[in-house]
C-alpha cells in the first residue's frame, strides 16, 4: 500500500498546486474588467444567440468556481462572481460553459459519448474503491475470492478512469469554441482581455487534466498490484 499512498500524495500536491493558481488566476482576471461592459450572463446570451441556439437559458447558482451547462434542462449555470461580473475572468468562464451548449446542439461526439456513460460511471465511483479496499484485504490473508473481488473493483476504476479522460476533450474543446467566438465576435474582448480568458481557461483545463493522469497511475497501481498477487 506504501506505493498507492505515494501516487496518491503526489497527485494530491500536483492537484492543489493547478487548483491554487487556477484559483490565484482567476482572482486576477476578476480585477480586469471588459471595456464593452457586458456581465458574463450578457455574453453568454450573445454566443447562444450567435450560434442559433434559442432553447437554453442562462441561470445564476450559488458558489465559486460552480459553473456547468446541464444537458438535462439545458441551462448555462453560472456561479454569482460570473453571472453579474464583468471582467475576463468571467467572460471566458461564461463562453466556456456555452461552449458545452454549443457541442450538445451539434452532437459532439465525445460529450455524446459522456453522457452515455454518466450512470454508469455514477454506479462505479460509488463502488469502486470499496470493492477495491474488500478485495486487497481479502487477498492478503490468502482469500482466493479476494482476487477476483479485487480484480472487479479494478475494472470499476479503469471506468472511472475512461471517464476521466473522456472529458478532456470535451473541457478542451469548449474552450476552443468560446475562445474563437470572444476572438471573431467583433469588439467582444480587447486582445488584453482576450489573452486574460485565454489563459484562465488554460489552467481551468489542466485541472480535468492532473485528475485523469492521476486516476491513471492510480489504476496502473492496482493493476501492477493484481499482477504481482497472481505470481
Amino acid at each position: 500500500m506504501v506505493g498507492y499512498y505515494m501516487i496518491g500524495g503526489i497527485v494530491f500536491l500536483i492537484s492543489s498546486f493547478v487548483s491554487n493558481r487556477l484559483k490565484s488566476k482567476f482572482k486576477y482576471y476578476s480585477k480586469l474588467s471588459l471595456q464593452n461592459g457586458m456581465s458574463g450572463a450578457e455574453i453568454a446570451e450573445k454566443m447562444l444567440k450567435d450560434n442559433d441556439i434559442y432553447d437554453v437559458k442562462v441561470i445564476s447558482v450559488k458558489g465559486s468556481l460552480t459553473d456547468h451547462y446541464n444537458p438535462g434542462n439545458k441551462t448555462v449555470n453560472l456561479s454569482e462572481s460570473v453571472y453579474g461580473h464583468r471582467n475576463a475572468a468571467a467572460a471566458a468562464v461564461a463562453a466556456h460553459e456555452v461552449g458545452h451548449a454549443v457541442q450538445h446542439a451539434t452532437a459532439y461526439k465525445w460529450l455524446t459519448m459522456r453522457s452515455r456513460i454518466v450512470p454508469v460511471v455514477g454506479i462505479a465511483s460509488k463502488f469502486s474503491n470499496i470493492v477495491l479496499m474488500a478485495g486487497l484485504a481479502l487477498s492478503a490473508t490468502g482469500n482466493m475470492i479476494g482476487a477476483g473481488i479485487f480484480l472487479l473493483g479494478i475494472f470499476l476504476f479503469a471506468i472511472t478512469t475512461a471517464f476521466a479522460f473522456i472529458t478532456l476533450p470535451v473541457e478542451y474543446d469548449a474552450s476552443n469554441r468560446a475562445l474563437a467566438w470572444l476572438e471573431g465576435s467583433s469588439g467582444m474582448l480587447t486582445p488584453q482581455e482576450h489573452d486574460g480568458a485565454k489563459d484562465a481557461l488554460k489552467w481551468a483545463a489542466r485541472t480535468y487534466l492532473v485528475a485523469a493522469l492521476g486516476s491513471l497511475a492510480t489504476l496502473l497501481y492496482f493493476i501492477m498490484k493484481y499482477m504481482n498477487n497472481r505470481r
